[in-house]
């Protein structure tokens, strides 16, 4: 028995710390040894008994946690048997290794949700036993038997590697042909042998993590797991933004204001085959918005600048509003451009309202379009420094009795110095 045994166990123990080299969310390998009391129930011959309880048991296991609930563990356990006061005398040593299924029952029940330094774990399983008396009577063959152990065993976490247990299991041997003394041939059958057993001991965690499957509660896998998907959520909404709207999100758009609408290459630039500083798709509809034929010179800053100077390219506006038409924000992406280009550029800004309603109030009306569009070119990184606003009032240049010729008059223009 002895001879198979200590191999077996050898070589469970050495393969636990082989299997430390695999990555886990926790450690799952542990090294059970307690000793204490234990009492023989039955089968005794007549006027044979034990202690109750008696001293001399010991064991020792190796442990696996498949995940934070169940595992499985392999132990080894001794027993020496002899009588009490009063007994005929005897001798006997009994031997037990066993396979067991292991449950977290802390974990199971919750115990996480008040404490987090007790535990309890249940065991059940089978193995081999062998029974060896010794006096009064010495066997020449020992009684060699199967045995079925179940028990639960309380924690105390003393560390992260390592906690105090107490252990109470029951222990029945079937095939037990002789009686625990070793006097009387053994007649009942089913589970002919059975003893219990108290143990005290300690359980030391291996493995490179902080905690040990049997601490390792789901709650606290599921809110860092959580934590972890909001961030990466996170992340991915934040990569997504793409505030110029041009299909290329921020984290790729190396042109990040680029005009609404405008065809944009795979890092967000702006078509510009010609290189003039303006987009392609507008040079088409600000020629025919803006300019007549001759008015300026074709490409080239020089183009720009006449533009923004000579009024030909406005911010637009609603009747009583300082929120720009969406097609006229095109013209503040051109003074954007330009200024960007050129960093020793400034510009004033002026604002102005049609002839409807109060002059006063038209004159704040058009100072507040002015400080409207200086917002816009502050926030898109022109420095405050480059840029001046004021309120032109009324343009009083048109007809007032004209829709469309109001329309032209709710504006801001750009004057570059």
């Amino acid at each position: 028995m002895k001879k198979i045994i200590l191999p077996l166990f050898i070589f469970t123990t050495l393969f636990a710390f082989g299997q430390e080299e695999q990555s886990f969310d926790y450690n799952k390998w542990s090294i059970e040894v307690a000793g204490g009391l234990h009492k023989a129930e039955r089968p005794f011959a007549a006027g044979y008994y034990t202690d109750t309880p008696s001293f001399g048991q010991v064991s020792l296991g190796t442990r696996y946690m498949f995940n934070h609930r169940f595992g499985l563990k392999l132990d080894l356990g001794y027993s020496t048997l002899k009588e009490d006061d009063g007994s005929l005398p005897f001798k006997s040593n009994y031997y037990r290794v066993s396979l067991q299924g292991v449950a977290n029952l802390g974990s199971i029940l919750k115990f996480e949700t008040w404490t987090n330094t007790i535990g309890l774990l249940g065991h059940a399983g089978a193995g081999y036993s062998q029974f060896s008396p010794k006096e009064p009577v010495d066997f020449e063959n020992n009684d060699n038997m199967l045995n079925v152990v179940a028990g639960i065993t309380p924690q105390i976490k003393l560390g992260d590697r390592v906690a105090l247990t107490t252990d109470l299991s029951v222990v029945g041997n079937i095939r037990q042909h002789n009686t625990w003394d070793g006097t009387q041939p053994n007649l009942s059958r089913g589970f002919d042998g059975l003893k219990v057993n108290f143990s005290a001991g300690l359980t030391f965690y291996l493995g490179k993590h902080e905690k040990h499957a049997d601490w390792y509660f789901q709650e606290e896998d599921f809110m860092d797991r959580l934590t972890e998907y909001e961030e990466r959520i996170s992340k991915i909404e934040t990569d997504l933004i793409d505030s110029d709207q041009d299909g290329v999100p921020d984290y790729l758009d190396r042109e990040p204001n680029t005009v609404s609408g405008v065809a944009v290459n795979t890092k967000g630039i702006a078509v510009d085959k010609n290189e003039n500083g303006i987009p392609d798709e507008l040079e088409g509809p600000l020629d025919s918005r803006y300019t007549k034929k001759g008015e300026v010179t074709q490409g080239g800053d020089g183009s720009i600048a006449e533009l923004l100077n000579k009024g030909y390219v406005n911010v637009y506006f609603r009747f009583n509003s300082t929120t720009p038409e969406t097609y006229s924000l095109e013209a503040i992406n051109y003074l954007m451009k330009y200024m960007k280009d050129h960093p020793s550029a400034n510009a004033e800004l002026v604002g102005f309202a049609d002839e409807i309603g109060d002059p006063a109030y038209n004159q704040q009306l058009s100072e507040k379009r002015a400080k409207r569009v200086y917002d816009i070119l502050v926030a898109a990184g022109i420095a405050e420094s480059r840029l001046e606003y004021r309120g032109g009032g009324e343009d009083d240049a048109v007809d007032k009795d004209s829709s469309p010729a109001r329309q032209l008059m709710r504006r801001v223009t750009f004057r570059l110095k």
